[in-house]
Formats: C-alpha cells, structure tokens, sequence
C-alpha cells in the first residue's frame, strides 16, 4: 500500500474542469461541468472548515445543466443564503444578486435518515440551507464521480470520502441510490490496495457513520490498515488517525484486529519521538476508548513524550492526557516536572477545568508538588469566583488529602469561607462533604457550616442524591463528628446522629486508613518481641471510634509493659503505627492526610502514638540495629510515663 504523508494535491483537480460549485452544508461544494471552479478542496477538515471561495452559483433545483443558468460573481458579493420567512426550515432559499430564487413547488417526502447520524436541522443562516433532494437530481454527483475517476487514488477517495459524509451529515439512508453509488465506487477503489493511509481512514470513518461497525466497507477499511500497519509503512501522523479509527469501530473479538493493534504499538513506540502535541492527546484518548491498560511500555513513553512537547498543549489537550493517565494508571515524573514548569504561568488565563484536572491527576498520583499546589492556591484566591462549585471543590479535597498547607492558607480558606457563605446551596451535597472534610485534614474546622451539614435537612437532601448514604459519605461525617468531639471542644452545636456513625473505618477503598503492610510487619515483629522479652503485643486492634491500631502495647501505672493476660489492668496505651510506603505521598516522606488525621485523634483518644515510617527502617541492617531503633522509639515515651507527665 502506498503511504502519503501530505496531500499536495486534491480533488481541487476536478474541480478545475467543472464550471459551476454549489454550496452543500458548511462548505461542502459540488462541480457541474460548465465552468472553472477554483479553491475548492475535498480533504478531510479543510472542506468543511472553510467557507468555499465560489464563481458561480445555481439553484439546486435545475435538473438539467444550462450554461445560462450559471452567472459569474466574486467570492466577496456572494450572498449567505437566508430562509423566506414563513417557509419550513428544510425549504432551500439562495440569495443570488440581491434576489430570492424560491425553492422548486410540489411536496416531495422527507428522506429517510440514517440510524447513526441523525439529520440536525441548520441552527442558524450561516450554514447553508439545503434540500439534499436536490443532490438526486441530474447528472451532479455521477459527473463528479466520473471526473474524480482519472486522478489519482488518493485524490479520488479524498473527494469519495467528502461527499459521502456530506450524505451522512444530511442523514441519508445506505440504501439511498446516491449513497449506494458513492459506497460501490468506494468499495471499487479499495480493493486496488494503492490508497495512503491518511485517505483510507477518512473512508473508514464516513462509513462507520454510515453502516457501523459491521459495515462491508469498514471490513475492507481495516483490511487495508492491517495490511499497512504489517507492511510498517504508517508515519506518525497516520498512526494517530489509525488509532482514533480503531477507537471507533474496533472489534475485541477479532484475533486480527488484535494482532494489528499491538504490531501497532510496537511500531508507535518506535516513532514517539516524533509525534506532537495534538497527536499524543488524540493516542491516549484512544488508547483509553479501546482499553488498552497492558499497553504499559507505550503509555509511558507517550507520557514522556506529553512532557517534552507540554508547552505546545491546548488546555483541552492537557486535560485530555491527564485524564487519559488517570484512568490508564500509568504517572511520570517527568510529565509531572513539565507540569510544575509550564503550568503556574498559564493559571491567569486557562480554563479553570484545566486547574481542577491537574489537581485531580495530582491526587490520584498520590503527587505532592509545592510548585502546582503553591500556584493553585495563589490563583484560588484571585479567581475562585470564575470556577465552578466542583472545581472549587477537586482543588480543596486534592490539597486535603495530600495533606498540604500553602503559604497564602490565610488568604485561601477566607476565600473558600466566602464562596460557601455566598453559593452554599449551588454545591451539591456530596461535593460540599467532600470540602469540608478536606478541610480537617489540614486542622481547619468548618465549624460555621457544621449544624448545616449534621440538619436533619441536609441529611436528607444527601440521602435523596444518591438514594442512600453510603459508608463513604457516613465515614466523613462520622469523621467530622470526631473533629468537633475530640479537637473542637468549644463547639455546641448539632451532632451527627449516632445511628449514622460507622463502626470501623476500615474498608476496601482505604479511604480512612491504609492498613499495615503485613512485609513490614514481619520485619518488625522480631526485634520487638525482642526488645520487650515476649510477645507483649497485639496487633488490629479496633478502637472504640472505629480506627485500628496496628500494634498497641498496654502499660500498667508504673510504666511496665503488661502481658496479654494483664490487660484489665491497663493504665496507658501505646499506638506504635507501622507506616509502610502507601501511607505517604508518592514524591515526599509527608503522611497523606487521612493518616495525619488519625494520628491527631489518636492522641486525642488517650494513646501515645509512636510512629515507625519505612525509609527509616529500611536502612537498619544487623538486628540489633533494629532492636535500638525501637528502643529509642518506645523507650522515651515510656520514661515519660515514669516521670509523671
């Protein structure tokens, strides 16, 4: 198969033995064969994008082709058609010379539309208002397929391409003699196997519109890709208008098509380098339509390569890739660098949607950047106004969460206050829950929004969101009673009611605890029942707020480490918390804040809470060392005891 990597040339070739051009929905144009037409391009994007530069216009409605209907006039006199007041809007009005030429009288049926494309009426009198009727009529579309027949392959089924999306666009049925023609001559073309790649997509588009998935072109469409992608004659280009071609009318089921999409991973590794801005956004979304998650080599290079051309992004570009990261679960650090780089000088002018997803990736990565969080948070306080309540609220809960409290805090939460004062009732129920326990994790209580939030009426709307309260929307709310128990003891106003509490905050999300790491637990286990001459210890235990301890040890009134059996006699009580590398953030050694939260009331509680984080751990070699880590990790606190503090 023959690769093209541009199209110099078009079916403006055709074009140029034809004499009169026709108006066809956004600069679709068709030719009659009477004069020159110039400026006339059937390539995908550029035909439709453009207003068509146009000699001679003439009513859709004359069948037969006359050289007196034709009148020559510039591009610059011509006149947008505008509708007759009175008439349908699918009556055809051209306005030619300052005059009316009325659409041809007699009710003709509406024709038949096609299932995937449904026909939408003109919106407003810059398209052009057509009565694809017309294009039944005469010798219009057979002249131009003949003329389209001597030139070459890929101008041919550029122009193909063009106008049979012009006929799905209008929502014409496949069964309707018009597009069956133009499907034949296509079917005809792509079975000579000389088409680029570029134009062959093109068809394969138009035709899954058309027909779907099961169409016979769209078979002989992927045929031809296959061929091409085994042969590796596809350039960067052409793999991203391959992949968004696969997105639509990819068939899991085919061992084939399987088979060519990963030869097409392979050989799109190979060519990341150059891919740009545009065409990495249009691969990953792609990518994640077709669900390639084990694609893990490719989606990390196209991460790299994001980082490399991140500059060069549109807002909706980055917000495609990140989201596109997101749900692939694939995070570089270098993607992460370019976004610490570029981002805070665009925050004044991007779209706020942007901010919120970058904050969003940030959270999901478990990435905690001083950079984007210090310039998010400057850019909350200047233009909160201009975001939405749930990007208001994606902002605050990734900085709560990541437990990160910027400079401008100040500044930042007078701001959030003033927000929630003016459009409480514009958040939805669950994203404002979702704020303000975002808040507690930075030891910031909302305490002015707490008797709205445990009132029997926002309970209720909450319930009504979602038709019950889930353990998720109930641990926030039991852990916001907490704050307001433990840490705000000033605070008289309404409580949570106790039959909405959870028992345990242990759950399968982790959302309110990450539980011990059973490896680093083992490594542990030894040099402290060493270091306290027995098993002295217990381990998961549920306290009873509903946190678990991961190893609490029982001291009597003198400080002495009791047995098991001696529990009754409990005096004080020691959290050791065994902090493995899923309780911090990704990038830092700072606890995520649902760990710093339990800590706080953990102490809150009556514990001592001593902390054993891994990167110190993971250093000791000899078991002794470990056993003189512990002892002076525990050790103080019990002398502490002894001392009467």
């Amino acid at each position: 198969m023959k690769s093209v990597a541009c199209f110099s040339s078009s079916v403006r070739a055709a074009c140029q033995h034809t004499s009169a051009c026709f108006p066809l929905n956004r600069a679709i144009i068709l030719c009659s064969p009477v004069s020159r037409c110039t400026k006339v391009d059937f390539t995908n994007k550029t035909v439709i994008a453009q207003q068509p530069c146009v000699t001679g216009v003439r009513s859709f409605h004359n069948t037969h082709v006359s050289t007196a209907a034709v009148q020559h006039v510039s591009a610059a006199s011509l006149t947008t058609p505008v509708p007759i007041p009175g008439r349908r809007e699918d009556d055809l009005t051209v306005v030619q010379f300052g005059r009316h030429i009325p659409p041809k009288t007699g009710a003709r049926p509406a024709p038949q539309l096609s299932p995937y494309s449904p026909y939408t009426k003109p919106q407003n009198n810059a398209a052009a208002l057509v009565n694809i009727q017309s294009l039944t009529e005469g010798e219009v579309i057979p002249e131009l397929c003949s003329k389209l027949a001597g030139f070459p392959s890929n101008d041919r089924a550029e122009g193909l391409a063009t106008l049979l999306g012009a006929c799905v666009e209008f929502g014409l049925a496949a069964h309707n003699p018009l597009v069956l023609r133009l499907i034949n001559e296509c079917l005809e073309l792509l079975s000579n196997r000389d088409i680029g790649v570029s134009q062959v997509c093109h068809l394969g588009e138009v035709a899954h519109a058309l027909e779907g998935r099961q169409s016979a072109m769209v078979t002989e469409v992927l045929d031809s890709i296959c061929g091409a992608v085994e042969e590796d004659v596809v350039s960067p280009s052409e793999a991203a208008r391959v992949y968004s071609l696969l997105a639509l009318c990819h068939n899991p089921g085919s061992q084939r098509q399987r088979l060519m999409l990963s030869t097409l991973h392979r050989h799109t590794q190979r060519m990341v380098h150059r891919l740009n801005a545009c065409q990495v956004s249009d691969i990953l979304q792609a990518l994640v339509k077709l669900q390639q998650r084990r694609a893990i080599t490719l989606v990390l290079r196209l991460s790299h390569r994001a980082s490399r051309v991140f500059k060069a992004f549109k807002d909706e570009e980055v917000i495609k890739v990140l989201s596109a990261l997101m749900i692939l679960g694939q995070h570089d650090e270098e993607l992460l660098a370019a976004i610490e780089k570029h981002l805070p000088g665009r925050l004044g002018t991007c779209d706020p949607e942007l901010i919120s997803t970058v904050m969003e990736y940030c959270l999901q990565m478990k990435c905690r950047s001083e950079p984007i969080f210090e310039s998010v948070a400057e850019n909350f306080v200047c233009h909160a106004e201009r975001h939405s309540t749930l990007q208001i609220a994606k902002q605050i809960v990734a900085m709560g969460r990541l437990n990160y409290l910027p400079q401008c805090s100040i500044g930042m939460f007078k701001k959030l206050e003033s927000i929630l004062s003016t459009r409480f009732s514009q958040f939805q129920p669950r994203s404002l829950i979702e704020v303000l326990h975002a808040c507690i994790h930075l030891e910031r209580f909302p305490l002015n929004y707490m008797s709205k939030v445990f009132s029997p009426y926002f309970l209720h709307r909450l319930q009504a969101q979602r038709g019950a309260l889930d353990k998720n929307a109930m641990g926030q709310l039991t852990q916001l009673h907490l704050s307001t128990s433990l840490e705000c003891t000033h605070y008289w106003g309404p409580r949570l009611p106790y039959g909405l509490h959870v028992k345990k905050f242990s759950s399968l999300d982790q959302a309110f605890e990450t539980p011990m790491e059973n490896l680093f637990y083992k490594q542990v286990k030894g040099p402290l029942t060493e270091l306290l001459g027995g098993k002295l210890f217990s381990t998961k235990i549920l306290t009873p707020y509903g946190y678990t301890i991961d190893v609490e040890i029982c001291l009597d009134e003198q400080g002495y480490v009791l047995p098991l059996s001696q529990w009754e006699h409990t005096y004080r009580r020691m959290a050791l918390c065994l902090d493995g590398q899923n309780r911090f953030c990704s990038n830092t050694q700072h606890l995520l804040g649902k760990e710093a939260t339990k800590r706080r009331h953990l102490r809150r509680m009556g514990y001592e809470v001593v902390q054993i984080p891994y990167f110190e751990f993971e250093k000791l070699i000899t078991p002794e060392e470990k056993v003189q880590y512990l002892h002076n990790k525990i050790y103080p606190t019990i002398f502490k005891f002894n001392n009467g503090s």
